[in-house]
This record gives structure tokens, C-alpha cells and sequence, in this order.
């Protein structure tokens, strides 16, 4: 019998907040737990789980606000969310889609409700995550990345059990789109008629998963929707099978950066004296025009 990696802890998230006036999320870390460090290079998870926004003709969202030092990546489920920035970039995430938003040196962007989305009003599901940036990239040239579903890599299990949509990095040899700076793997399960899937991802990766939907067990374990599961660095198989007839489980596993991490409200750096740089540097105008 292989070896099993071993859960670390599982948890929910804390209690809802409103991020501007379009998402209602839970902080699963840093906020539910300071994971700062040890969970690198994924440093702050926002689970907007499903909302029900009733039709408005009122724009509902974020307005211009500056990012340094780290990437912030969009998951949609259901709802569709858009994109502007001061580079020039606009997207549209629809449900399936990612949208991956390299800030580096630094970009004001907003994001909002799809305006078709917002007039129409429905639920909306979806998932923002930071990822830390090396010391030596932190000062990259922003970039944008709209990942669409169909361009994602795909893997189908077996007897009709479900599928495995890649978004970075690879599962069983199957890679997906996304350009990453570190080692990364993303990808979202799909579980049909209580399918079952075995993962092996690298011992020294730090590894972690959140249930969107349905009940699974995790190495015997039962685990249920919202819980977030936290492996220990080891190697060994992560056996999962679901307890329901349906279950959706979003994975995350990457090599971490050892290096300091100093973060504050938009900007995450590496010493005290580039956050103070980059709050005087966007109060300077150095982020270029939040007119766009």
C-alpha cells in the first residue's frame, strides 16, 4: 500500500465581509489563518461562496485601486466578473475562466459585475487569490493573462467519474495555460457518480484544497463544502472519493519562496522600507492615472 500525506488541518472560513459593493467573501487566509508563511507562494484566498444579486442598473464592484508585488488571479463558477487596469487590459471571467493579473511593479485596476450580469441579476461564485512574487520578479512589467475554460487543460477519469480541468502547472502530464513565475499546480476536480481520484503532488510543494460543493473523503476523512484541507510537507498519495453523488474541489499546490514576506492592504513586498516605497510611490502618481 503506498504512503498517504497527511492532513495537516482542515478549516472554515471566517465569517462574510463585503469587498467594495459586488463581492461578499470569506478570508480564508491570511485573515481565518495566518498562513502567510507557511503557505507560500499562495498568500490570501477570498472565497466569495454563491450570493444571490438581485437585477440592478447600478454598477456593483471595486473602483481603481493600486496592487504591488504579487499577482492576483480570478476564478469565476457561476456570474461573470470584468476587468479594467491603467496598462490598457479588459477581460471578461466568465463561469470556467481565470483571469490572471501580473501586478509587479505596479497597476491600479477595478473589478466589477459584467454589466449583461449585473442588469440581469443571478449568483455569483467565485474565488480571488494572491500569489507571491519572487524578490526578483517583484518589480516585473504587469502583464495579463485571460485563461477561457476551453484553452484549459483537460483530464477525464475513468467510467465517467468525473474531470480534472488544469489551469498551471500539470496533473498526470496534462499542463495548463497559465504562465507562472514559480513552480505552481492548479486545477479544479469535478466528481460524478461518487467518483474517486488519487493525487501526487511533490512532497516539499505546499499543498491545500477547498471543497466548493459536496461532501469527500479525504484519506478516510470525512471533509465537507467550505472546508478548506491543509497537507503536511511529506510525500505520499492524497486517495479522495465522493461522499455525495457530486463534489467540486479546488487544488492548489506550489513550490514555496523562502523568502521574507512584508504585506500591507495592496502592496506585498519583501522588507519594511518597499512597502513604505510603494505607499509613496502611488501617492506620487508612480502607478499611473486612475482615470481609465
Amino acid at each position: 500500500m503506498s504512503k498517504l500525506r497527511q492532513i495537516e488541518m482542515a478549516f472554515e472560513g471566517p465569517p462574510t465581509h463585503w469587498v467594495g459593493s459586488g463581492f461578499k467573501v470569506s478570508n480564508y487566509f491570511p485573515s481565518g489563518r495566518n498562513l502567510l508563511e507557511r503557505f507560500s507562494p499562495f498568500i490570501l484566498m477570498d472565497y466569495n461562496i454563491p450570493v444571490e444579486f438581485p437585477p440592478s442598473r447600478t454598477p456593483r464592484g471595486v473602483s481603481a485601486h493600486p496592487h504591488r508585488g504579487f499577482e492576483t488571479v480570478t476564478f469565476a463558477f457561476e456570474g461573470a466578473v470584468e476587468h479594467h487596469d491603467n496598462k490598457g487590459n479588459h477581460g471578461i471571467v466568465y463561469p470556467g475562466d481565470v483571469q490572471w493579473m501580473t501586478a509587479g511593479e505596479g497597476i491600479l485596476h477595478k473589478e466589477y459585475h459584467e454589466k449583461e450580469f449585473g442588469k440581469a441579476g443571478g449568483i455569483l461564485h467565485m474565488i480571488q487569490l494572491w500569489v507571491n512574487l519572487p524578490k526578483k520578479d517583484k518589480m516585473t512589467e504587469p502583464r495579463y493573462q485571460a485563461i477561457t475554460n476551453e484553452n484549459m487543460g483537460k483530464v477525464s477519469l475513468p467510467n465517467g467519474k468525473g474531470n480534472i480541468t488544469i489551469v498551471s502547472g500539470n496533473f498526470n502530464g496534462v499542463k495548463g495555460p497559465a504562465k507562472t513565475f514559480t513552480p505552481m499546480n492548479i486545477y479544479i476536480i469535478d466528481l460524478m457518480n461518487n467518483g474517486k481520484v488519487k493525487l501526487d503532488e511533490p512532497g516539499n510543494f505546499n499543498m491545500g484544497m477547498l471543497i466548493l460543493d459536496g461532501e469527500i473523503k479525504v484519506n478516510d476523512q470525512s471533509c465537507k463544502e467550505k472546508d478548506f484541507i491543509l497537507f503536511k510537507n511529506e510525500d505520499g498519495d492524497v486517495n479522495i472519493e465522493a461522499v455525495s453523488e457530486n463534489a467540486k474541489i479546488f487544488v492548489l499546490s506550489g513550490e514555496p519562496i523562502n523568502e521574507p514576506i512584508f504585506a500591507a492592504g495592496p502592496f506585498v513586498m519583501n522588507t519594511r522600507e518597499e512597502l513604505r516605497q510603494a505607499n509613496d510611490d502611488y501617492n506620487n502618481g508612480k502607478f499611473g492615472s486612475s482615470d481609465f
